[in-house]
């Protein structure tokens, strides 16, 4: 009998870690996959907004301006100055061609900031993530390729692809925040999530440095300039919906749904849950104090990343060609650092990983106030050191507040996330513009920022990273 038993516990034994050794399996695929739609979608932050819709919308609100001008009779809007006289219409508000990107920015933020929570609440309640992460993703990427029939005057087609465009993105991003719980235990997710950074910014920089080559060769190639950034467009689109096709075949639903509506009723319902949520979040005072820290620092690092290349041309006097060199820098440095501070997370725990790494940015910033104008080298270097950081901090802070995210509610509170990373977007660039004014030069401008990582520095030291994980009855992971 004895013999018997015990062919049977080692049978059943045998079940538990064929299971096991199943579930590990499918989860690693899962990561895999999940990973992929970093390097799928980074190419809208960084090839559209960042590098050319900018211009290009700028130079076609601006001809619009000049053909109504001429058409009206009165005198043309001065030819290389957007905001002499070239003024454009839009419900109703009169501006000049070179404030449009400025406005249209600020108003799609405004958009995501109601459009997001809701999104995030259905995700929650529906729990049909896979199907909503599809749909925003390949919604985004059409709207990113009909930018490339935006041409002539028809600049008002432009800003309603953008906005489209810029809604698909941020609420792709947050369903797909809301699978790092679900598909990495607590020891896994900030490997995972530094993992998926760091191939985000080399997809980025790959498909950035393939648009720029043709850009830099659009005479050699019979092109104009205007018809490179149509084709950036057009690639940036089509590299979005392929690489998505990656973590949609991979992942899987994991929860099943709060309650079943159809039609309409799904909105109304989640603004419900959003309501309900936002009710329970005061029941975690913790995890909205982490919230807090991140988007004091994280205004920081947006902000750098958003004026260096101002910095360099305005107050270091450095070429064209220079900035688009540093921009490439970044985007393949960061790589480099994504992977690097989810090594040293596994080692140190996320909390004190990044705590070091705001260190480093306190370093990088004084480095770059003492760089001469025309010392290129100076320049790189103080690019590599902004790369090291940039992916990990924001890597490692999205797996961190992951820990602290009620089950269930993940989407929610990502939204939440992102919107409030939007919502205090404006705090750093007012910070850089006025210190700039009243000083008349960016160096201390560029200084001015180091404030930014010190209180989020200060402030993360005193959150109980390990109680909030807790609080929410989360698994504690060995290391924060």
């Amino acid at each position: 009998m004895g013999g018997v038993g015990g062919q049977v516990q080692s049978a059943d034994m045998k079940v538990q870690g064929d299971a096991a050794d199943a579930n590990t399996t499918g989860r690693r695929k899962e990561q895999r996959g999940w990973v992929w739609y970093d390097v799928a979608n980074s190419v809208f932050p960084t090839s559209v907004i960042t590098v050319f819709l900018s211009l290009y919308l700028t130079s076609i609100a601006t001809n619009a301006a000049k053909a109504d001008t001429a058409l009206n009779g009165a005198n043309p809007c001065a030819n290389d100055n957007a905001f002499d006289r070239c003024d454009v219409t839009l419900l109703g508000l009169q501006f000049p061609s070179g404030s449009l990107w400025g406005y249209l920015l600020s108003a799609a933020t405004v958009i995501q900031v109601i459009v997001l929570p809701v999104m995030g609440a259905i995700a929650d309640r529906t729990q049909n993530k896979k199907k909503m992460l599809g749909f925003f993703a390949f919604t985004g990427s059409a709207a990113t390729i009909a930018l490339a029939t935006v041409e002539g005057t028809n600049w008002k087609l432009g800003v309603l692809l953008f906005v489209l465009a810029n809604i698909c993105y941020g609420s792709s991003v947050v369903v797909y925040y809301a699978f790092l719980p679900e598909i990495a235990t607590p020891d896994e997710r900030d490997a995972v999530s530094s993992r998926g950074w760091a191939f985000g910014y080399l997809g980025g920089g790959v498909a950035l440095a393939i648009q720029l080559g043709i850009t830099l060769s659009a005479d050699a190639l019979g092109i104009t300039s205007g018809d490179a950034a149509r084709i950036a467009f057009v690639i940036s689109g089509i590299w979005w919906a392929a690489f998505t096709i990656i973590p949609l075949r991979a992942l899987t639903e994991h929860r099943n749904p709060h309650v079943r509506e159809h039609g309409a009723s799904v909105v109304s319902a989640g603004f419900k849950e959003l309501g309900t949520t936002l009710r329970q979040a005061k029941a975690f005072p913790l995890t909205l104090a982490f919230l807090g820290t991140y988007l004091i620092y994280t205004d920081g690092i947006a902000t750098v990343a958003n004026v260096s290349a101002q910095y360099g041309s305005v107050e270091l006097k450095f070429e064209q060609q220079t900035l688009i060199t540093v921009i490439l820098i970044v985007q393949f440095v960061a790589f480099i650092g994504g992977v690097l501070h989810g090594a040293v997370a596994k080692r140190i725990g996320a909390k004190k990983t990044i705590l070091g790494s705001l260190v480093v940015w306190i370093v990088v910033i004084t480095a770059a106030f003492f760089v001469q104008a025309g010392d290129e080298t100076s320049f790189y270097l103080v690019a590599a050191g902004i790369g090291i950081v940039l992916g990990g901090t924001n890597a490692l802070s999205r797996s961190l507040f992951s820990q602290m995210v009620p089950p269930g509610r993940e989407a929610q509170y990502f939204s939440l996330y992102e919107v409030g990373e939007r919502s205090t977007s404006w705090l750093g660039p007012l910070v850089f513009a006025g210190v700039g004014q009243a000083t008349g030069s960016l160096r201390p401008a560029i200084l001015a920022l180091i404030i930014f990582f010190v209180a989020g520095f200060v402030l993360l030291i005193f959150v109980p990273v390990r109680r909030a994980i807790k609080a929410v009855g989360n698994k504690e992971p060995e290391l924060v």
